[in-house]
This record gives structure tokens, sequence and C-alpha cells, in this order.
């Protein structure tokens, strides 16, 4: 039996431990059918990805589940994997080539692709390491990549049998497009930003004089486009010149005038500009009417051909050269201050331009039908509720989701064309050497016009013509589309296998609540059409973390933190308890964090260790500190001690497991029984509704308080008594099945304690605390009546503690009490008490009334459970001592907030001063006023 060191050292321990659990295969499970299972595939970070305090509060949820689940006996399932991440990574790399004065296309295609895979090799996986230093138990045997062979397979045979199935079509659409990243982007890949804009209203002369319409636009380049001015042909304004024509100023071609329900006669002047080629809804218009489309901002956000004299130019230096011309012109009757909601790129947050192109979609109408049945029966459940809600709405008005994407990393779509059966309709190059591809110029080719081969391999040959010259479609898919394989393409589909027979569907899916859309819905989407049942039963969507401000944790944004550092400080189980305690479901989780500068020592929120640099000194030596981590430090120290305790008192000859009749424990042994039994029922009930706060909170509340400060400490000093192998039994018994409850939050911790406690209090025998059985509920270890009289004990002492510190004494003096009992019964219960009352009290002697004592002793007062307590004061010359050792204190007192608040009163300081600086004056100011209200409810106290 191991002996605890006198101080707790996770550094010591955690890589030790985390290296036997995955030697021994306690991470990896069996594809048993006869056994209950539990099955959780974890959302795959991106291969670019590093651990931020998000994928630790993910992940620790999730490993939390995994092993309480193994615990009770479930064969567990929680596989890793990652995600290739096609935007990212392709842009990680490129950045990469940049430093080297190269980019992708002078390495060309396949060369590039070599180097992404080297760059993955490299760096990709990182966040593997991290994640088995915060503790989980994933099953490393089947960690997968959404670009490995297996994987790759099963992306290209969920597009294959969409498209035969025609879900999969290829159209001319506009889409949304980002120039920096040069491909398109879905809806939800998009983030809004309010800016200052201006609205341009523009009049457009009537063709043939008479008049004009006025327009108004944001975007005034996009005009160049314009193939007709729409107004609602409800509107009695236009009535007459619908059918009409106006004039395009600069551009002086006509435009008609259609009449559309889309025109709003309420805004503005009630005629709206129709751009088709980069406007989704003008697009709408343009099919409507049969309107032409005409392009005027190429995918590299400059002026095309179709622009006129303002071709070449880049957008915005467009848009300037034209607001111009329009003035002179006369025709820009005003410009006036506009909110603007803009589009985004949520990778790059470079503006989108909406662009119509060529790309591929998915038909959602139908297949969203049964992922909308599945939640509304209640088959697939959101944690909390509210998100069903958000859910159903946005998969109620979905759209055609476009899955082209113009990157070379990624799965490639499985679309090929045949040379010789489109001819020159396909702008090709010379013939390739042998091994390459044919070269084509994909920007000059309309796609949409070819005869197109979708197939899970290339073909050899032309099915229609028997021609050997075949290309494959450039782009790749979104990743979204190959993630929204992930609950059963990770288990071997399109296959049929064990794993994906045992363990799908999944159990539960935790996840973040911005990408409900993104993926959520496309899991159960896919789940729904391929295997005909739902992806998980349940969806977690766990809070946002925000720092301090409110602010998203982001090290993008600079207001993240590396848990890592935290881990380092505090510990592993120190950071994950934190996590697990704040995780409520009811609202965002608030993550203190403070940066300490070891060079000049200041301590400050806003400092960071993303921008290395400290903002007062400018050294880049600093480090984070969390009062909430170091308070879940605390606690593992405190289950340190308390262990140390148990075990420096355990006798070798002590036999564990069978406790005393409850007839032969004393209350507080009956107590503690009762209220670990009602902490293990409120565990389970808690982890099983994912309430993980609550959990923790009751964990927390029955270790740190009941048995440590209240049980293990009446159980002191009857350990001298004969009562001590009953004691050491109960002590020994309930710190091993707290243990056992407390690992799933705090592993390391737990299993170092456990592995020292003798094998005979260990009533599993089990080789770890990670796989022994988790504690259930059993009634009958709870006594009502225990807690009700210990409730009264507890509330006595507690009220004699506060007494003693009113009357200014240290706590170690024992101090005579009286007690006026509201009843005889509660006299009996503290008559039975009295000697553990007086131990935990610090009472010299407990005088049981009554009724009150007679008037004229001088005492303080508090109302007790048992009736009401009484501290006398003792003889009045030491009543006026501690009254004027008050009063001097008092004025001390005073005389430090004056000097406090003058500084605040200074605008001087306030605004030289740094804000800590600051900050420190005024805790200063509402420290001493609270000290100061305390001396003074004291001495209203000692003066009657």
């Amino acid at each position: 039996m191991p002996e605890l060191s006198k101080t707790y050292d996770p550094k010591s321990s955690e890589e030790r431990w985390y290296e036997a659990w995955d030697r021994e295969g306690y991470f990896h499970a069996a594809a048993d059918p006869k056994r209950e299972k539990f099955s959780i595939t974890i959302p795959p970070p991106n291969v670019t990805g590093s651990l931020h305090i998000g994928h630790a509060l993910c992940y620790t949820l999730q490993d939390v589940l995994a092993r309480w689940k193994r615990m009770h006996g479930y064969e567990t399932l929680c596989l890793p994997g990652m995600d290739h991440a096609g935007i990212a990574t392709q842009n990680a790399v490129e950045r990469d080539l940049a430093r080297e004065g190269l980019t992708r296309h002078d390495l060309g295609r396949e060369k590039f692709l070599e180097r992404v895979w080297q760059w993955k090799e490299q760096y990709g996986g990182t966040i593997f390491q991290q994640f088995r230093k915060m503790g989980y138990s994933f099953d490393w045997e089947r960690s997968r990549f959404t670009l490995d062979e297996g994987y790759h397979r099963a992306v290209t045979e969920h597009f294959v049998r969409l498209h035969e199935e025609g879900h999969i079509y290829r159209g001319e659409r506009v889409i949304n497009w980002c120039p920096r990243c040069s491909t398109a982007i879905s809806d939800i890949e998009i983030e809004y930003e309010d800016r200052d804009a201006q609205l341009y209203h523009i009049d457009y002369p009537l063709e043939g004089g008479g008049g004009h319409v006025t327009v108004a636009t944001t975007r005034p380049e996009t005009m160049l486009g314009d193939t007709a001015v729409a107004v609602n042909p409800k509107d009695a304004r236009y009535t007459d010149i619908v059918g009409k024509n106006v004039v395009l100023p600069v551009m002086n071609r006509p435009l008609p005038i259609v009449a559309d329900d889309y025109a709003d006669p309420e805004f503005g002047t009630g005629a709206v500009k129709v751009t088709p080629a980069h406007d989704p809804n003008d697009f709408e218009i343009g099919r409507r009417h049969n309107l032409p489309s005409v392009s005027v901002i190429g995918t590299d956000a400059v002026m095309t051909e179709d622009a006129g004299k303002y071709a070449g130019k880049e957008r915005y230096e467009a848009r300037d050269e034209l607001v111009r011309e329009l003035e002179a012109l006369g025709v820009l009757r005003k410009v006036e201050p506009y909110q603007l909601s803009v589009n985004t790129c949520a990778r790059c947050h470079t503006v989108i331009e909406p662009l119509l192109l060529e790309q591929w979609f998915v038909r959602m109408e139908e297949l969203a039908g049964p992922a909308m049945d599945v939640v509304k029966s209640g088959e697939v459940r959101f944690f909390p509720d509210r998100f069903s809600k958000l859910y159903l709405n946005w998969m109620e008005s979905i759209r055609d989701w476009c899955i082209s994407r113009q990157l070379w990393w990624g799965h490639r779509i499985p679309a090929y064309y045949c040379l010789d059966c489109n001819g020159k309709r396909i702008v090709e190059a010379e013939t390739p050497v042998p091994g390459e591809e044919f070269s084509v110029d994909w920007g000059k080719t309309r796609v949409s016009s070819l005869k197109v081969i979708v197939a899970r391999e290339k073909p050899e040959a032309c099915p229609d013509c028997g021609g050997t010259r075949i290309v494959q479609d450039p782009d790749v898919l979104d990743t979204w589309f190959s993630s929204a394989l992930w609950t059963f393409a990770t288990m071997g589909w399109p296959d049929e296998n064990p794993d994906l027979e045992c363990f799908h569907p999944t159990t539960v899916l935790t996840t973040a609540r911005d990408i409900i859309y993104l993926w959520v819905a496309r899991m159960i989407v896919a789940s729904m059409h391929f295997l005909n049942e739902i992806p998980f039963r349940d969806v977690y969507i766990y809070a946002t973390v925000m720092n301090q401000e409110g602010q998203r944790m982001s090290k993008s944004l600079g207001t993240g933190v590396d848990p890592l550092e935290l881990i380092d400080r505090y510990g592993t189980d120190a950071l994950r308890f934190a996590l697990v305690e704040q995780a409520g479901k009811s609202q965002d989780m608030r993550f203190s964090v403070a940066f300490e500068c070891r060079n000049c020592g200041k301590v400050n929120s806003t400092l960071t260790p993303y921008t290395a640099q400290c903002r007062e000194c400018g050294s880049t030596d600093v480090r984070a500190e969390s009062a909430r981590v170091e308070q879940a430090r605390n606690f593992a120290n405190k289950i340190w001690n308390a262990s140390r305790f148990v075990l420096m008192n355990i006798d070798p000859s002590d036999v564990f497991g069978g406790l005393p009749s409850h007839e032969h424990l004393r209350v507080e042994d009956r107590w503690i029984l009762s209220r670990l039994a009602k902490t293990i029922q409120t565990v389970n009930e808690a982890l099983g509704s994912y309430d993980m706060d609550v959990a923790a909170h009751a964990l927390y509340d029955f270790i740190w308080s009941e048995y440590c400060d209240w049980y293990v400490e009446m159980a002191k000093p009857r350990l001298k008594t004969d009562e001590a192998p009953a004691v050491r039994s109960i002590l020994a018994g309930v710190l091993e099945c707290t243990l056992r409850l407390l690992h799933p939050m705090m592993p390391f911790v737990t299993e170092e304690i456990w592995q020292a406690l003798p094998e005979a209090a260990r009533p599993s025998r089990a080789p770890s605390v990670m796989v022994a059985p988790y504690a259930v509920f059993d009634e009958t270890m709870v006594n009502d009546a225990a807690e009700a009289e210990m409730a009264v004990v507890q509330d006595v002492v507690t009220r004699a503690r506060n007494l003693r510190a009113d009357a200014g004494m240290p706590p170690s003096k024992r101090l005579p009490f009286m007690l006026a009992a509201e009843s005889a019964q509660m006299a009996d219960v503290v008559r039975r008490n009295e000697e553990a009352i007086k131990n935990l009290g610090r009472i010299e002697t407990l005088e049981i009334l009554s009724a009150a004592p007679e008037e004229g002793r001088r005492a303080l007062t508090a109302q007790t459970a048992a009736g009401t307590l009484y501290l006398e004061l003792g003889d009045a010359a030491g009543v006026t001592r501690e009254i004027e050792r008050l009063e001097s204190e008092k004025k001390a007192a005073g005389q430090e907030m004056a000097r406090a608040s003058a500084k605040l009163a200074n605008q001087g300081f306030l605004s030289k001063a740094p804000a800590d600086v600051v900050e420190k004056q005024r805790q200063v100011v509402a420290d001493l006023t609270a000290r100061i209200e305390e001396i003074d409810a004291r001495l209203a106290l000692l003066r009657g």
C-alpha cells in the first residue's frame, strides 16, 4: 500500500497514470452486442487546431460522461478523430509558401497536396497530445481522420448515391464567394458585422424622357450589372410605367421595369434595382422575368470586362470613381448614412461578394423532412430543449446547400468529364506527361454544358464514346459534407461491421451551439437517409466560454488563454473541475482569468499569452492565473489532506466493507451515510440529465463541508475510544466511495489516493478506480431523522462560531455559552450531542436552560434551531476595553479610507494611473467600508 506524500503534486502522477490506463487497455471498447453500450464520436478538432478553453470544456464534459458510464458497466466507446479542415489547412500551408515567395500554383496541384500532407504529419495531431494531457479516455486504437482511405470511400459513396437519387445537381446560382480564400462558402459559414455605410439614391431616367425612377443601394458598383428595375404590382405610383424602360446611367443600356412582389412599397421609393448576377433575391426575380445576368465583379473582387470603363479596377476603387461620375452626371440624388449588416467570411473576415457561378448543390427540402420528424417526436433530444426550436426553425426554411469549394485540399468531387465527347466545349492545354492529368482551363469552361460522369472510381473509358481522355472536376467538397457522416463513417460505413452494429446510433453528441446548422443538422440528415436511424440519441449544447468582460474566449480575438498554462500551474484535475462546475445549461460561462507579468509583477485581465507581451512593461514573460481553477486546486488539496488523515489512522487489522448496524452508530455516523446516499443519487441523476454543474457542486459540498469539515472533525476524538474500529470503517468506506464518485471529473488525484487505500477498503477489488463500479443509490442508507438532528447540531455550532467572531474572540479560546432550549425535545438533542458541539464550537461550558437567563447578564445572542444561544460578555471592565479597542481600529480604518477616496476623487490620478492601480484603490475603499460596518455592528452589540 503506497503512502501519500505530504502534499499532492499533479506533475508526478498525471502522466504516469494516463500511460498506465492506456497500457492496460481501459480506453478500448469491444464490440460486444450482449452488453449495454455507451458511445460518443467526439467532435473532430481541426488538424490545424491547438487546445483552447472551448475545447477543454467540450471534451472534458464528454470524458466525464464516458468515465461515468464505463464505471457503470457500459461498454463505452469514446472515438477520437481529426477533421482535415479544408480552408483552414490550405490557408496555413499557403502562408508557409508565401514566406518562401511561392504560391500553390507555382507548385501545381499534386506537389501542393504533397506539401499539405507533409505539413499535416509535422503539425497535425498536436491537439491529440494535449488531449492526453487533459486525461481524456479516448479509444486511440479507433482514431480516424476525415481524409483517411476508408473515410474517403464513405464520402465518395455519400456523393454518388445522392447524385444517383437526384438530390445532387450542378447549376448556376448566386453563391457567397470569398475573394481572399478564393472559394464558395455556405450561408452558415458567414459572420455578420454591423458597419457604418452609405445609402446612395440614384435616378434612372425613363427611356424617351418624361421623368425618372429613383432606386437606392449600398453597393453602387453593382448597378453596372443591372438588368431591370422592379416595382410592386400593387404600387399605384408605378402602374403606368410597368413594361416601359429606364436607361441605366453610365452604361446607357435600357432596362425593363417589371412588376414583382419582392419590391416593398414601404421601403424607400418602392423601386429596386435588379442585379441577377450579384444578389440572390435579384437572381430569383431574374428567373421569374427571364432577365439576363451580367457579372461585373470577378472572383478576385476586380471589375470584369462587362463593367465597361471600370474593368480591371478593385471593387471599392470602382465604387468611389463611379459615385463621382454619377454626381457629375446629376443623377446622384442624395447620399445618407446607413447602418449595414455586412456579410463576412467566418474564416478570414473578408467581405463576401455574391457571385453568379456554377457550383454543386444538394437539394435539401426532401432530405430535411425525416431529420425534422425525429426531433419533433423526441427521438432526438436537445439539452437544453430551447435549441430544438432553433433547429426546427432553420430546417423548415432550409435552402439548397452549395457543397463545392474551389480548393485543392479536401475530398475531390467524384465527377468526371470526357474530353472526346465534349470536344471544343472544354478549353484544354497540351497533352500531359504520363501519370499526370490533362490540363484544363476551368475558368473559361462552362461545366454545366458538359456531359458529366459521376462514379465511385475514375472510369478508364467514357461509357458513351469509349474515349480515354477523361478529367476530374477540380473542386473539392465542403468540409461539412464529409463531417456529416462522422458518427457512422468512423465505424466503417458503407460496409457492415460489428462496430457499426454495436455502437451506432451513438448515445450523445456534445457540441457548441454555433454549429447546430453547420454540423448537427447535417449529421441527422445523413444518418436518417443512409442508415434510416438517428446518429445520436441526445444533443448536449454546452455553454459558450466568455471572459470576465463577456467576450467569447478566442485565440484569434486575443481574448483566450492556453489551458495548458493553467494545467502547468494548478494541475489537470483542477482545470477539469473548474470547467465542469460552471457548465450550467441556463447561460454562458464566465471564465475569469488574469495574467501576471513575471517581469514587472502587474496582474491585469487584458494581458493575454497570445499577444505574448505585457502591456505595462513589454515583457513576454506572462502567465495565466485563475481564481476558479485555484479554488478547484484547493479542493484537490482538501481531499488529499483528508485522505492522508484517514490513511494514517487506518489499522491494518480493520475489516472493511461491513458497517455496524444503524442502531449502534452515533447520529453523525448515520448522518454521513445518509448524506452520502443522497449525494450518490444527486450526482447520478444530474449526470444523466447533463446537469454537470449540479453534479460537481453536490460533490464539492459533500466532500469539503460534510465529510471533511464536519464528519472528519467529529470523528477525531472518537478514534481514541473503543468506537475507533467503527469510525475507521466509516471514514475509509465513505472516502473510498467518494473517490469513485469524483473520479470522472478529477481522474488523477482520485486514482492516486484510491491506490493508496488498503485493498480490503476497496470492495470491488478492481485494479483501478477507473474500472471500479460507480456508486449507486441505496435507499436503506437514507436516514432523515439523523439528518434532522445533525442539522440542529450544525446550526448550534455555526451560531456559536458566529457569536465568537462578533465578540472578536480568537478561534482558539474556549468560551462559556448558554442555550435556552425551545423545547424538551431540543434540549435532549443538544445533550445527546453536547460533546461534539463543544468540540466543534470550541465551547468551554454549555449550560442548557429551560428559559431565558435572568436580566442583567450581558450576552450576545443568536437564534438557533434548538433555541436561543447566549455568549456572556464578561465584566463591565472587559466590555469597556473591547469597545475602546474597536473604536481605535475604526478610527485607523477611516483615515486609510479617506486617503484612498481622495485618490479616486482626483481626476489626474484616474486619467494617468494604470487601470489595475485604480481598481485596487476602489477595492481598498470597498474593503474598508465593509470593515467599518462590521465594527459598528460589534460596537452596537457591546453597548447593548
